[in-house]
């Protein structure tokens, strides 16, 4: 089965190219409370997206789901809206999925799930310690309908140097394993366009599918439309694209058991080459 791409975008020309070429989601992010005391410093990007930008694409994303990040559970304050209605905004506005970041705990997810009460999609985004630690009782919540393993955040959690390394060391595929056991669909991480990348895309994709993941992000590396603002261009770099991906994913689908383990030999040479020129800098 086919990876369900994803991308991040609240730009209505981009996300109509993007599911015109094949993308099966298009991502509103709003998440932004702790945000910034997180990833403040890192090449990360905070979107800032907001209830307007789900209303203005949802008349566009017509093919495409449209899946909405809200923020970590959270009360209302006087700077922003509690979690609950935060949700019901999303959802009443047209999202399609919902996800659910930076939780901790099975009760938080019990909250989410909740709130969202089957009117949409309840996705979480494992990308705390805690989260992992609690994993098992988390899985016990009823109502949850996909995982995504985000390895940004999560990689900061263990203090890693780089995000593959969650690959390297088998916290993703026992991850996996677990949330394959209760029958729950399941996706990690970015891809760039095939062939580019720090840890070039093809490798990645070929670990989806010896892991049984359904689902990754369209990062940057596949198309940055914060520097790439020629339409043209990014029907291009997404036609091409998603192509490629599909292509690959083609191939690998069919590989052995002995094909995949020599990938992720690859990919930890690869990493391991990653991490000691990071830390050279």
């Amino acid at each position: 089965m086919a990876l369900i791409l994803m991308y991040i975008t609240n730009n209505p020309v981009t996300a109509k190219i993007a599911q015109e070429a094949g993308v099966d989601r298009i991502w509103i992010d709003m998440e932004y409370i702790g945000k910034n005391e997180r990833q403040g410093g890192m090449d990360t990007v905070q979107n800032y997206h907001t209830i307007s930008d789900i209303e203005k694409l949802r008349p566009i994303v017509t093919t495409a789901e449209l899946m909405v990040r809200v923020n970590p559970l959270h009360e209302a304050n006087a700077e922003y809206c509690s979690s609950e209605e935060e949700i019901n905004d999303a959802i009443n506005a047209g999202a399609d999925v919902v996800m659910f970041p930076m939780f901790k705990s099975a009760e938080d997810v019990k909250k989410f799930v909740d709130y969202v009460h089957g009117r949409a999609k309840a996705q979480l985004l494992v990308e705390t310690a805690e989260a992992v630690e609690n994993i098992d009782e988390i899985l016990e919540v009823p109502g949850i309908d996909e995982i995504h393993i985000g390895l940004n955040d999560l990689h900061l959690a263990y203090h890693k140097t780089f995000m593959f390394e969650l690959l390297c060391d088998d916290t993703v595929s026992n991850l996996c394993k677990k949330i394959s056991d209760k029958g729950i669909k399941y996706g990690f991480g970015g891809i760039a366009r095939v062939g580019l990348g720090m840890l070039p895309a093809e490798y990645i994709i070929t670990e989806h599918y010896h892991l049984g993941s359904t689902a990754a992000i369209l990062s940057r590396g596949f198309c940055d439309a914060n520097i790439v603002s020629n339409p043209i261009e990014i029907e291009s770099i997404f036609i091409e694209g998603v192509a490629n991906i599909r292509k690959k994913e083609i191939e690998v689908a069919a590989y052995s058991e002995e094909q995949y383990l020599k990938n992720i030999e690859i990919v930890r040479e690869k990493v391991a080459e990653i991490v000691e020129k990071k830390k050279a800098r």
